[in-house]
Formats: C-alpha cells, sequence, structure tokens
C-alpha cells in the first residue's frame, strides 16, 4: 500500500493483547462489522456489537451499568445534560394532548420547560403543591401520563413521600419520575420505593469534580427502551470522553457522600444557632419539616444547605459578596463549596406567584457543601454574616 494508505490503517483497531484494568475512552463514530449477515443481526437486535456512537459506545455503555447498579435499576442511559436527560424522557413518554402533574416546587430549568415549551407541542402541565402533593392521587387526571418531582426539592429541602406517590402513580396506570440529583443514590433509592424512572443531573455529585455536563436516567428496561428511542433521534448521548471521567467520578462517589452529609449537617447546625440568620433549610435538621420523612426514605440527608438570611435581596447579596471560600458559582455537588442566589441562578426568571409556590425567597442562598474542613466553612460563613 501506498504511503497515504498506510498512515491512515496501519496501527488502528483493537489490540488484542491488551486488558485494560479501566474502560478505554472509545472515541470513535463507527464501529466495524466484518460481514453483511453481521449488520443484519445488530438491526435485529441479535447482536451485542455496536454501530454508531449516537446510538451507543461502549464507554458510555459501561458507565450506564455502573449507574443501574447504584439505583438497583434494570437500565440506565446517560445523556448529554440533565436538561437533555429531562427533555428526552418527557418527549419519549408523553404526545400531545396528554398532560404532565409537576411538583411547582422544581428545578428552574424543568420548569421553564414544562411551562414555556412543551406547550407547543400541545403537552400541557397542571402544578400541584407540595400540600397537593402529601394526596398525590388527588393530583392525577384521566389525560395525566407522567408525574414529575423531587425529593429533596431544589433549593428548600422540603421533602415528598417517595413512596406514597409512586404508589397512587401505579394505582393510576401514571409513570413516575423523580430527580434525585440532591439526594445521590448513596443517600436514596427511589426504584426501592417503586418510582418509575430516577433522573439525575450528573454534572452534580455522580461526577463531583464541576467539570463535565451530562445527564442520566434510570428504570425498567420496558421503559427505558422507549427513551432510548427517543436519544438516538434527539442525539442527546453524551461523548465518551465525558463518560470516561463520569466512570472514574463514580468510583468515589459513596467516600465524597458520606463527607458531603458529615460538613453539611456540621454548617446546618451552627447556621441554626446564629441569630443572624432568619431560616436554615437542611433535612437533617430535627427543625426542618419533613426530618422524620427524611430520615424514613434517606440514608443520609445530602450535601445541600439552604439559609434565609432574612428581609430584602440585598441581604443576600451583601452575604453573597462577603465570601471567600466558598465560590460564589452555580451548580453543585463538586468538591468546593459553592454559594448562589435562587433569585439569579435556578429560580432565575420565576414570577412572584412561582416563587411563592416553590417556597422561594428573595433573601435565600444556596450553600453546596464540599469537601473542605468544616471549621474553615464554618469560619467563612461567620465573616460574611459579620
Amino acid at each position: 500500500m501506498k504511503s497515504a494508505t498506510e498512515i491512515i490503517h496501519r496501527g488502528e483497531g483493537v489490540n488484542r493483547n491488551a486488558a485494560p484494568l479501566t474502560t478505554p475512552i472509545y472515541e470513535t463514530t463507527t464501529f466495524v462489522f466484518d460481514t453483511a449477515a453481521e449488520v443484519q443481526a445488530y438491526n435485529e437486535g441479535k447482536s451485542p456489537k455496536f454501530l454508531y456512537s449516537r446510538y451507543s459506545n461502549p464507554t458510555v455503555q459501561a458507565v450506564e451499568q455502573t449507574i443501574a447498579a447504584l439505583e438497583l435499576a434494570d437500565t440506565a442511559l446517560l445523556l448529554s445534560s440533565g436538561m437533555a436527560a429531562t427533555a428526552t424522557a418527557l418527549l419519549a413518554l408523553v404526545k400531545s394532548a396528554d398532560e404532565i402533574v409537576c411538583s411547582a416546587a422544581i428545578y428552574g430549568g424543568t420548569l421553564h420547560l414544562l411551562a414555556d415549551m412543551l406547550p407547543d407541542f400541545g403537552i400541557i402541565t397542571r402544578f400541584a403543591s407540595l400540600e397537593e402533593l402529601a394526596a398525590p392521587e388527588r393530583v392525577l387526571g384521566d389525560k395525566t401520563k407522567v408525574l414529575w418531582f423531587e425529593s429533596p426539592i431544589n433549593p428548600t429541602l422540603r421533602c415528598v413521600d417517595v413512596a406514597a406517590i409512586a404508589a397512587a402513580c401505579r394505582r393510576r396506570h401514571v409513570i413516575s419520575i423523580i430527580d434525585n440529583t440532591f439526594a445521590s443514590p448513596i443517600n436514596q433509592q427511589p426504584i426501592t420505593m417503586d418510582v418509575d424512572i430516577v433522573m439525575h443531573s450528573v454534572t452534580k455529585y455522580l461526577n463531583g469534580h464541576s467539570d463535565v455536563t451530562a445527564g442520566a436516567l434510570a428504570g425498567p428496561s420496558s421503559l427505558m427502551a422507549r427513551v432510548d428511542k427517543a436519544r438516538r433521534m434527539l442525539g442527546t448521548i453524551l461523548d465518551p470522553s465525558a463518560a470516561y471521567a463520569i466512570g472514574r467520578g463514580l468510583k468515589t462517589l459513596s467516600v465524597r457522600v458520606e463527607r458531603h452529609n458529615a460538613n453539611a449537617l456540621a454548617v446546618a447546625r451552627w447556621l441554626e444557632r446564629d441569630k443572624r440568620v432568619a431560616k436554615v433549610y437542611y433535612p437533617g435538621l430535627e427543625s426542618h419539616p419533613d426530618h422524620q420523612l427524611a430520615k424514613r426514605q434517606m440514608r443520609g440527608f445530602g450535601g445541600m444547605v439552604c439559609v434565609d438570611l432574612g428581609g430584602a435581596q440585598a441581604n443576600a447579596e451583601r452575604f453573597f459578596d462577603r465570601l471567600k471560600v466558598f465560590k460564589r458559582a452555580a451548580s453543585l455537588g463538586g468538591v468546593e463549596s459553592l454559594c448562589s442566589l435562587p433569585v439569579l441562578t435556578s429560580q432565575w426568571g420565576h414570577t412572584d406567584a412561582q416563587l411563592v409556590k416553590a417556597g422561594v425567597t428573595r433573601s435565600m442562598a444556596r450553600l453546596s457543601i464540599g469537601l473542605e474542613d468544616a471549621d474553615d466553612l464554618i469560619a467563612d460563613l461567620d465573616q460574611a454574616l459579620a
């Protein structure tokens, strides 16, 4: 062969003598078949081979298997972001004239997708308050196909009865989907409480290092097959390099979450004793309205703390601007501690009525408690409150 051909083909492909300890990054768009019969078998679902990385990829699949095991699910799918996971799941499971019931206290991105975009496709969402979700069967109608909720809720850390919601949905043949991002599967496994599908913004705790944007869905094979078909058409699968980083992050998830839990509880207890703070929201505090419920359905209370400084938004902004160890940034779940103001990030664009329904005030600050020394975090909060 001439040099132009040699430089393309020489050395390419799998090294049959290599047995890697970690899953390699299969950074390839397409995969090779030996015969037409192999392609035919793949198309008929009779072959474990791979065809195209928009459909599936070995690196991505390996991490999906880990997430499925963590959530005790049949199947998991990785997607390009948490919002990609949300949109792909809903477009796969509902159609025009169907109804979604969603908790009114919900992540802002989810709310805007449901309220501002999906109505253009004829999909209507009815938002239910926390009080209404306490009697979940009453909020389900004849056209309801999906009930979407969070627990703990962003940013107030309120919790809902996961098992009760799941049971009501099962009785009415409604698909229940929970955003389990704040808890992580280390602290809460909703599928053991009969939830149908679990969603994660993998960007947060599952990755844990603030360097990859991704989402995940986990659930029964029958439902996930529908979502997988939509993922193929929408092209929302995650890139293999990002999947590799997530796989590496997952290996330390249990030890990271243990430290997040401990640090957050220490910070929350200190804040609760400080008279400069109007209110502290953390499910691990006995004063939290859902503490007993959280104890029943969670193994740990997570790394998120919400604090209300009281008064006007300027009070939260002054606190926010004075922080030194806590980084002023959106997102959460990384090794470093972050602070954000919900009205400027996760609840940006909400009307006053929507903020009230979500239980969010303009004087709130949301703290993502990282893995630093708890004493240093408390000292930073103390000086910021001065």
